[in-house]
């Protein structure tokens, strides 16, 4: 029974850890996406999944929400899918001629196939400049895996902007409903707009902070964490006093009858002021190796005792330790140590991708197994060490999610960048088989650290 709640604990906090991680993360995308004006047509916290509770945003008409797939979240950005295609204004002028219509009939319009035509449709619901009809009749629902047979145009208001679109205005007179026929007198021209409301239609500069902003976040709130629990942390630290602070049970100093808050005189004929001149003494007196008094003063009185030194035998320590008192960080300090714990989980993870380091570092790495563990044993010691393990995981998140690795967030800015350089997009071709490599460096990591938390955890 113990073993039960132990696990389904583990289970739970880790899920709540990480779920929190996770939505912040997707937070910093949608955040900046909406900031730069990018349509974001869903934002949810966990897996896709057809049962979702969500509310839909009358400003920015996104669907902000959450489905029982906690471990995850993502957002739909529009644009960030798609190959061009030089039919697309042809296809997209055709579902704004007739309101709502069937892809067969684009196909046949445009004299092409029908996977092109469904790929062209796609690509535009992607935009949100259309959208997908499910037609109850037929039996169709959203949560089906393929599309539907038909497509629709979305409401748009008098100047052609959807509810994805800042400024949208659907009182004024000139607003059309979803599915109704709205014409375009240049569809080339308002292909364009609606690209410009996309992640592709925005600057390589936009596109970067955008895919910067998740990692970003994470980082952020862990930095925000670390200052506050080195804030909130009570140091111990030396006091640089003549008085004994604790005696070592069993030592030399307690032998010779010292005691906590005895002021030390002397060391042998040596007088000692603070604890530097004391450390100094007893060093010299113990790499002497004969026996020698301390005077101390104790409640007014001054008295001296012996340390009795054993025979041929080295002694590295009497058991007297300094006085100490406790020390708060300021904020400059905590922020200052902050940093440099970031600095230290930051080199970790560029280790991870460096052959020589890789499977030093995954041995000292946990999955989502060990940080469920962590999770659970970090909640029952109390709320700061659940706050310093959403720190130190947040951390990692970002680092990790920064690596020029597809299809972290890293490895599609460093795809940004390449096209950026070429100046032209790469090919999907490309891309995927970029992804691949990725996605076979992550399974490999996947399973070395869930085997190192099995036999860490469970196997003892």
């Amino acid at each position: 029974m113990s073993m039960l709640m132990g696990t389904l604990s583990a289970i739970f906090w880790g899920v709540l850890l990480l779920s929190i991680l996770v939505f912040v993360h997707e937070g910093g995308h949608y955040l900046a996406a909406r900031a730069f004006g990018v349509r974001v047509t869903e934002f949810y916290l966990g897996l896709p999944c057809r049962f979702k509770l969500f509310h839909k945003s009358k400003k920015h008409g996104t669907e902000v929400g959450v489905t029982p797939f906690l471990l995850g979240g993502y957002n739909r950005i529009c644009g960030m899918e798609g190959e061009p295609d030089d039919l697309l204004a042809d296809a997209f002028a055709i579902v704004q001629r007739e309101g709502r219509v069937d892809a067969e009939a684009v196909a046949s319009e445009l004299g092409i196939d029908i996977e092109r035509t469904y790929a062209l449709l796609v690509n535009l619901s992607d935009l949100a400049a259309i959208r997908p009809y499910y037609n109850p009749e037929l039996g169709e629902r959203p949560s089906q895996k393929d599309y539907p047979a038909a497509f629709e145009t979305l409401a748009r208001d008098k100047d052609m902007l959807t509810e994805y679109d800042d400024d949208h205005d659907f009182e004024v007179e000139g607003f059309s409903d979803a599915g109704c026929p709205r014409p375009l007198v240049d569809p080339e021209a308002q292909l364009a707009i609606e690209q410009s409301h996309t992640y592709k239609g925005v600057s390589v500069p936009k596109r970067l902070a955008i895919l910067c902003a998740g990692p970003f976040v994470n980082l952020l709130l862990a930095f925000v964490l670390a200052t506050g629990l080195f804030m909130a942390t009570e140091y111990k630290v030396a006091k640089n006093v003549n008085v004994v602070g604790e005696v070592t049970q069993g030592s030399l100093a307690e032998t010779a009858g010292l005691k906590s808050g005895d002021t030390i005189l002397s060391v042998g004929d040596t007088a000692v002021t603070d604890w530097v001149s004391i450390s100094d003494a007893l060093a010299n007196a113990r790499e002497d190796g004969k026996d020698f008094t301390i005077t101390y003063e104790r409640d007014g009185k001054q008295t001296s005792a012996l340390v009795d030194m054993p025979e041929n035998e080295k002694v590295d320590l009497i058991g007297v330790s300094a006085s100490t008192e406790s020390y708060h960080l300021s904020p400059v300090e905590a922020m200052q140590a902050a940093i440099g714990y970031a600095g230290m989980v930051g080199n970790a993870v560029v280790k991870l991708i460096m052959p020589q380091h890789t499977m030093e570092v995954l041995s000292q790495s946990s999955s989502i197994v060990g940080i469920s563990v962590q999770a659970s044993e970090a909640a029952a010691a109390g709320i700061a060490d659940i706050i310093a393990l959403m720190a130190a995981v947040s951390m990692s998140l970002g680092f990790m999610n920064l690596l020029p690795i597809p299809p972290l967030d890293g490895g599609k800015i460093l795809i940004e960048l390449i096209q950026a350089v070429i100046r032209r997009p790469l090919s999907m071709k490309a891309q995927t088989a970029i992804s691949y490599v990725g996605l076979a460096f992550f399974a490999f990591v996947f399973i070395v650290v869930v085997r190192n938390d099995v036999m860490r955890f469970i196997a003892g």
